[in-house]
């Protein structure tokens, strides 16, 4: 007989921000899921780079799965955020109208959002826009006004959910990439890099990979083409020239560039929309990121004051479709997750509420459990952070204030840091001004021998 080293009711691959929702959802109802991910960390794929806002949904697609999901994601996020120790800066959002031909579509922008539920959507004139936003461009015509749009923070909200899904029976298994699989007809044998995987059920979320994934179950009916998003990361003083989020009045391609604090205290400038074939690697180059400050300064010209503290780069999964592509194999007990783009961090617990309506319909099996809450460090600015109290210890990342019981308490518990990255996305370490330039030595010492496998 054939030896696994996990057999499961279900299994998840991939440990982004949408695996990970599914993931908590799947083991809070009880299935004891397992959760595959290729990299030495959850987050390691397009979940790591993005613009860390909670969407309403006022523009997405009427009738979309998109739409759905990302407003019952906006709902449980609410709900759940407090007892999770996670974030929300409410700042609201303007789409601003910087010529006529934009202004003139502001109109049929209301009445979209208030279709799609958003009742409380406005447009407002330039002296209200001034009035609101006093360092904004005298360009901007006017905008529309979106109170519930707000910032929080990319990288503890899935982190919470995993931590959930395991205080709750599920397993996490990370360096191990899906290669391969066969269906006898009842169950999966998943082939990955560390033996085979035995699968009562699978859950594609594989993010990038998610159609080359989906090849081991059907020929996939979409084609995953990463959409690079460039960002450029100003400085904290900079981050009291803006209250909300300005957004682009969108096109049918991208929903353009963004301006908006981050909740670590800067101001964000980007992202791009640039397809390309590697779905890896994600390069910044210097044409580009010359003309993301260029937009800034045209939005916000007091910008020119500031200088830029980071710049990085994230992947969206595109495919040629403009809507997600959710589906259920019923036969062959499988659950499609692709083309999951700029809003899967919003729609995620959305996705997750789906696939398990799916999965009990088709599989049944799911059962209400108690919730077990498990709060996440806070690293947020809006709220009070270690390095503030007695108990915080030394300070070592400066910039950013990480304290040292931060990044020993990160390299510990149920899902350690399981690379230099996962630990930056856990603490902040490294991040700041000096990008690890006085601190990278300490942290690295510190962190020797004990990054998780």
């Amino acid at each position: 007989m054939r030896e696994f080293i996990a057999d499961s009711k279900v299994v998840i691959i991939g440990g982004g921000v949408v695996g990970c929702a599914i993931f908590r959802r799947l083991a809070m109802a009880g299935l004891a899921p397992l959760l595959v991910e290729a990299a030495a960390d959850i987050l390691d794929g397009a979940s790591k780079g993005n613009s860390a806002l909670l969407h309403t949904g006022f523009d997405a697609p009427e009738g979309s799965v998109e739409l759905s999901c990302m407003q019952a994601g906006y709902r449980e996020y609410l709900a759940i955020k407090d007892r999770l120790n996670l974030p929300l800066v409410e700042s609201g959002a303007l789409v601003v109208a910087w010529d006529e031909e934009q202004h003139a579509k502001l109109p049929a922008m209301v009445e979209k959002a208030h279709r799609n539920g958003v009742r409380d959507v406005a447009q407002i004139g330039r002296d209200e826009l001034r009035r609101r936003e006093p360092s904004l461009s005298p360009r901007a015509l006017g905008a529309l006004y979106v109170p519930g749009e707000h910032i929080i923070d990319p990288w503890s909200a899935p982190l919470a959910y995993a931590h959930q899904g395991l205080a709750h029976g599920g397993r996490i298994l990370r360096r191990c990439r899906v290669t391969g699989g066969d269906f006898d007809g009842t169950r999966w044998v998943l082939e990955t890099t560390r033996g085979p995987i035995a699968a009562g059920a699978v859950v594609n979320a594989a993010g990038n990979y998610g159609d080359l994934v989906e090849a081991i179950n059907r020929p996939s009916p979409f084609t995953i083409t990463p959409r690079k998003g460039q960002f450029v990361v100003f400085d904290k003083p900079a981050a009291g020239l803006l209250h909300a989020i300005l957004l682009p009045v969108p096109t049918e391609r991208t929903k353009g560039i963004v301006a908006c604090r981050t909740a670590f205290g800067n101001l964000l400038v980007g992202p791009t929309a640039e397809d390309q074939q590697d779905r890896g690697r994600a390069e910044v180059d210097h044409a580009t990121l010359e003309s993301l400050i260029a937009k800034g300064i045209e939005m916000i010209p007091d910008l020119a004051r500031h200088s830029v503290n980071a710049i990085y780069a994230g992947l969206r999964p595109a495919t040629q479709f403009k809507d997600y592509q959710i589906a259920l194999d019923r036969e062959r007990r499988w659950i499609t997750i692709g083309g999951i783009r700029s809003t899967g961090l919003t729609a995620a617990l959305g996705i997750a509420q789906m696939v398990a309506r799916d999965f009990a319909e088709a599989f049944g099996g799911l059962r209400d459990a108690e919730p077990i809450w498990t709060p996440v460090p806070n690293l947020a600015e809006d709220r009070a952070r270690p390095y503030l109290t007695e108990a915080g210890g030394d300070v070592v990342c400066h910039c950013e204030l990480v304290t040292r019981r931060e990044i020993e308490a990160a390299l510990q518990g149920p899902l350690p840091a399981g690379d230099l990255g996962g630990l930056k996305r856990r603490t902040r370490c490294m991040m700041g001004r000096c990008q690890g330039f006085y601190c990278s030595a300490e942290v690295v010492a510190l962190s020797e021998g004990r990054l998780a496998s």
